[in-house]
């Protein structure tokens, strides 16, 4: 009997990935489209850190809170979400929710970050609209997804770009790989045995998820779809990706 053919490749960790970081637009995305591989890489000795664009103001429940009050809410919601999956190093942009554009500004702040951490992968939002899951394709995740990849190229890497950088101290750093969640995968993380570090971060979100109800089972389904549509064996789970090469 033949062996089913594998659709889509599965990462397989290589001992040079030494350092990651996640760029995103607002509390909860790095939790809903990547906490399962947050917690593989940490659990590998990975050292991964956070970068929030916005602290998501503007979005989440109907409350009459102000932004200042949501914003806080929503920052230590992501912290204890991080720390589920072995993440403490989070910086916060502050940018207003639902006004992010990849601006010249914004992508020297998400440069400064990408030179102070020096990843070897940066794992962010696709820029691209997914037409299948408009979800996905929040403006400040587009947004947030484009002034990421132009400050992974060129910004962090061209020592003429925001010469106040290497004022501050900052060298150059050049990232050698992306992923892009949201969007058509072309590899796949198998989170089988870290799927409930994943369910436990994104519980931390109470403004976003209420009560938890129906949570585990939305999650795991959606996990179960990526795993089948790449070929993976029944009963697996898996977040899926865009990889780009950017070296």
């Amino acid at each position: 009997m033949s062996k089913k053919k594998q659709a889509l490749p599965v990462f397989k960790y290589d001992k040079s990935l030494k350092r990651a970081l996640v760029v995103v637009a607002h509390p909860d995305d790095v939790d809903f489209g990547s906490a399962g591989t947050i917690a593989t890489l940490t659990s590998k000795g990975v050292d991964v850190a956070y970068c929030l664009v916005t602290s998501g103001d503007a979005g989440g429940d109907g409350s009459s809170l102000t932004r200042e009050e949501r914003s806080e809410i929503r920052e230590t919601e992501q912290r204890a979400a991080a720390r589920e999956v072995g993440v403490t190093n989070i910086t916060f942009l502050r940018w207003p929710d639902g006004q992010v554009e990849p601006t010249l500004l914004l992508r020297r702040e998400i440069a400064r970050v990408i030179r102070t951490h020096r990843p070897d992968l940066v794992i962010t939002q696709s820029p691209e609209r997914n037409w299948e899951r408009m979800r996905a394709s929040h403006p400040d995740h587009m947004a947030s997804g484009e002034a990421t990849m132009r400050a992974v190229y060129p910004d962090a890497r061209n020592p003429h770009a925001f010469p106040e950088l290497l004022r501050e101290g900052l060298s150059p750093h050049a990232v050698p790989t992306v992923w892009l969640s949201g969007g058509q995968p072309n590899m796949v993380v198998d989170i089988t045995k870290r799927f409930k570090y994943k369910h436990a971060a994104l519980k931390r979100h109470v403004s976003q998820v209420g009560d938890n109800k129906g949570l585990k089972k939305m999650l795991k389904t959606w996990a179960r779809s990526v795993a089948k549509n790449a070929g993976m064996d029944k009963g697996r789970l898996a977040e899926g990706f865009k990889v780009v090469i950017t070296s």
